[in-house]
């Protein structure tokens, strides 16, 4: 099995949970990861815009996890586009040119962020006209054409979208929430009334292995059933929280006090509107502060239904929020103590 971003944070999990299974891994990243290799898996190093590298990935593989991607709310298209689209359109080029049989693409719910609230929304959402940065369009380029690819050369796929992992191993949610809360410029964005579907890192790696193995039943029956392939889930708890809660509730985890600054949800979106318009007229470096997709995504309600992961894959996600909490600990309390 491949999985590419296996050193990175869910990529990591999955190749973990695949080899406590007994499975044999190999990963694609860019970077070099020794320890994974200690623990027994073959690793490529390769960008994903290279699409001979791909290609050789590929081979002898029967299920691939595509984690992969470039995240964040800022930076050129041409990058974000490189390495999320043409990097998922080499992988399916790899799969089908190495026979490849399935695969599960992580995508995201911010493919769908139309800029209004989400209450307990469904895959019924369709994808917005425009967007307000590259990072969701980019990705959801990538899904329509791994969705499209589903039935040809032999291949199934299907994605999954988990919003807002967290969990231990994150180097980006957490880190940079406890450094702002330790620096005093974390504000609470809105009235702290908003609602979230939140994915504890474990349960959307699961949710990844419960898809294949869907996949890999129905290829094996005589007379298949209906399965996640040609289709995209949402993945998260099945309850949702109020994000500003559980921001306090890791603040509080981590020995540190409690959010009480705060703007308005029209003034951080007027604030990300300024200064990306800055950045884009002085060609600053870095990424703004704030951002009109930034504002709208801490300040709004975005819930989603996993009825259909549970109804197509039987999605159960194997660890509770309060064990997650108790296991992402030591990881708060290290930031704040750094």
């Amino acid at each position: 099995m491949l999985v590419t971003g296996g050193g990175g944070f869910l990529g990591r999990h999955i190749v973990t949970q695949l080899l406590v299974r007994g499975a044999t891994v190999r990963s694609l990243s860019r970077r070099d990861y020794a320890d994974l290799r200690t623990l027994g898996v073959e690793t490529v190093q390769a960008d994903l815009q290279d699409l001979d590298a791909v290609r050789l990935a590929c081979e002898g593989v029967d299920v691939l996890f595509h984690t992969a991607a470039l995240p964040g709310v800022w930076g050129p298209r041409a990058l974000y586009y490189g390495i999320n689209t043409q990097g998922t359109l080499n992988i399916l080029e790899g799969c089908h040119r190495a026979g490849v049989k399935h695969l599960i693409y992580t995508s995201s719910p911010s493919v769908v962020y139309d800029g209004q609230p989400h209450l307990d929304a469904d895959e019924s959402l369709p994808y917005p006209a425009t967007y307000l940065c590259h990072y969701p369009e980019t990705k959801a380029l990538a899904e329509q054409a791994v969705l499209a690819a589903n039935g040809i050369d032999g291949l199934t796929t299907t994605a999954l979208r988990p919003h807002l992992i967290w969990g231990p191993g994150d180097n980006h949610l957490i880190p940079r929430l406890i450094q702002r809360a330790k620096t005093g410029r974390l504000r609470r964005v809105g009235d702290g009334t908003n609602l979230v579907s939140m994915s504890y890192v474990e349960n959307a790696a699961a949710a990844h292995l419960q898809a294949a193995d869907r996949l890999l039943s129905a290829a094996s029956a005589e007379t298949p059933s209906a399965t996640p392939a040609g289709r995209a889930y949402f993945i998260n708890e099945a309850e949702p929280v109020r994000l500003w809660e559980w921001v306090d509730t890791l603040l509080q985890l981590a020995g540190l006090p409690p959010v009480k600054k705060s703007v308005s949800a029209r003034t951080a979106r007027v604030i990300g509107r300024l200064m990306e318009g800055a950045y884009h007229l002085f060609r600053l470096s870095g990424e703004p502060m704030m951002t009109r997709f930034v504002a709208s995504q801490l300040s709004q309600s975005h819930t989603y239904s996993i009825a259909a992961a549970q109804r197509d894959f039987g999605y159960a996600p194997p660890v509770t929020v309060a064990e997650g909490m108790h296991r992402l600990s030591p990881l708060l309390q290290s930031l704040a103590n750094k």
